[in-house]
């Protein structure tokens, strides 16, 4: 049988791209902005326009060695100087050095005298001068809207704005130009956006009293990119993206078995405990148990020197010492060891988004070989159901790349307790259910497996004691057996 010809491999033409510099932007765009070329910066106020174009041209300047022009329209160049210092950008310095030129040009639409022959030819001699001064490879321009507000009509806007991006293509930079969002419109002229040849939407949004930015890339001529939204986060170290809209089910999983810290529970997990890497839920009724069990690993873990990052939304790292104190696990020379981090703070205190940016970089500094986040229950707070469910999928496969054990404790209800708020267990790979019943009135806890995917593991229903001792899983009594004793 004749085989079938393959054709030939045949490597596509690409642009060229400028990388920004900013975090998880040049992922998103696949090696950054067009070069070259012009890209439009749109959203309302507040959204981070402004930051974006001033990032772009400090990062060029500081990492890529490509000097730049930012010319602003709203914002005076001491005003630009003291607005980014905050995020540690020692604008004023790279000034002195030559490598960025700032420059405000103010316009007042009721000073201008229309002639009938309104253009921005000076406007190009001013930016070519400073082009050719500083060597730029980059500019900016902030705030196109006021310079358009001048013009008589919608076709001398247009023919002045096409010219615009014609002349800064022709100057061989690479521009960026940020404009606000009109009412039904990307931009408030609505004209930008379609002689743009790469649009980047920024979004501010309030959602139950806490506000959240998001960026999309609304297109990319000849280029692939990513085209949902980003979480953006703007912060002491400027503007980050998140670039996880792909989730693509390749990490790497390891066969290497980690103890639970609890002997009898690993006997339940097949002898051996958790698989290292996998994500494990621990639900059940308030006061069943779930935090208890989680600190036992983070112990365990410590014990045999690894780092375990602790993210408490309840309770404060002294309270989480004092209260496990009581079940015989003492967590403090772990602190002073530097082997466990707590992360305490209230979901409320930032978006979905933000903390979901807290967790990268808390893990991109610490490094930490496994987390415990106690208790996901918590984000429901600051989002709906969906929107807490994708998160924590974003977070669960961030962690599984990242080969980190995740520990996740949830509430659940005592009518309910095989259902999370957060829609996250058929992404969890290992299932406990711990639930207070009361039996010939006394409350009793107790433990299944409700699933542990690649292992063999108990079906049985184990009773939970925790005492000054710690963490003991028994078999629970036969018929007419005594009780056990309190625990």
């Amino acid at each position: 049988m004749p085989v079938a010809s393959q054709a030939p491999h045949v490597d596509l033409p690409r642009i060229a791209k400028c990388p920004t510099g900013v975090r998880g932007l040049d992922e998103i765009t696949e090696g950054g902005l067009p070069r070259g070329r012009p890209t439009l910066i749109c959203g309302a106020a507040g959204c981070g326009k402004t930051l974006l174009a001033m990032e772009f041209i400090v990062r060029g300047a500081r990492e890529f060695d490509e000097p730049g022009v930012f010319m602003a329209f709203e914002e005076t160049e001491g005003e630009l100087i003291e607005n980014v210092g905050s995020l540690g950008f020692a604008l004023d310095a790279l000034v002195d050095q030559g490598r960025v030129a700032l420059d405000y040009v103010y316009l007042e639409r009721s000073e201008i005298e229309e002639t009938g022959d309104y253009g921005l030819d000076g406007l190009f001699v001013r930016l070519g001068s400073m082009i050719e001064e500083t060597g730029a490879r980059r500019v900016a321009l902030d705030g196109i809207e006021a310079l358009f507000a001048a013009l008589p009509s919608e076709g001398i806007l247009r023919a002045e704005l096409r010219r615009l991006f014609r002349w800064l293509k022709e100057q061989g930079v690479t521009a960026v130009i940020t404009g606000e969002q009109g009412e039904k419109t990307l931009t408030r002229h609505g004209l930008e956006e379609y002689v743009s040849d790469c649009v980047l939407f920024l979004d501010h949004r309030v959602h139950g009293q806490v506000a959240t930015r998001r960026l999309r890339v609304v297109k990319y001529r000849g280029s692939r990119h990513g085209t949902n939204e980003y979480p953006a986060l703007i912060d002491e170290h400027g503007l980050s993206v998140l670039p996880i809209s792909s989730v693509t089910l390749e990490h790497r999983v390891s066969r290497e078995r980690i103890s639970t810290g609890v002997p009898t529970l690993d006997a339940m997990l097949g002898g051996r405990g958790y698989f290292k890497g996998s994500s494990i839920l621990i639900s059940g009724t308030a006061g069943a148990g779930k935090s208890s069990l989680a600190v036992a690993f983070a112990d365990s873990l410590c014990r045999r020197g690894e780092r375990c990052l602790y993210w408490a939304s309840e309770e404060s790292s002294d309270q989480i010492l004092r209260n496990m104190g009581s079940i015989g696990f003492d967590l403090e020379p772990h602190f002073a060891g530097g082997r466990l981090h707590c992360h305490a703070v209230r979901p409320t205190l930032h978006g979905l988004e933000s903390h979901l940016m807290s967790l990268h970089k808390l893990v991109e500094t610490w490094r930490p070989q496994a987390l415990i986040l106690d208790p996901i229950t918590n984000f429901t707070t600051i989002g709906d159901p969906s929107e807490v469910k994708l998160m924590l999928t974003r977070m669960i496969d961030f962690l599984k790349k990242s080969e980190i054990t995740a520990i996740f404790t949830s509430l659940s209800s005592g009518t309910d307790l095989e259902r999370t708020d957060e829609g996250i267990g058929t992404l969890i790979d290992t299932w406990l259910s711990v639930r207070q019943v009361e039996v010939a009135g006394r409350r009793r806890r107790l433990l299944s497996v409700l699933k542990s995917r690649g292992m063999a593991h108990s079906t049985e229903v184990r009773i939970l004691q925790l005492s000054e001792a710690g963490i003991e899983l028994t078999d629970p009594p036969a018929d007419g057996d005594r009780e056990p004793g309190p625990a």
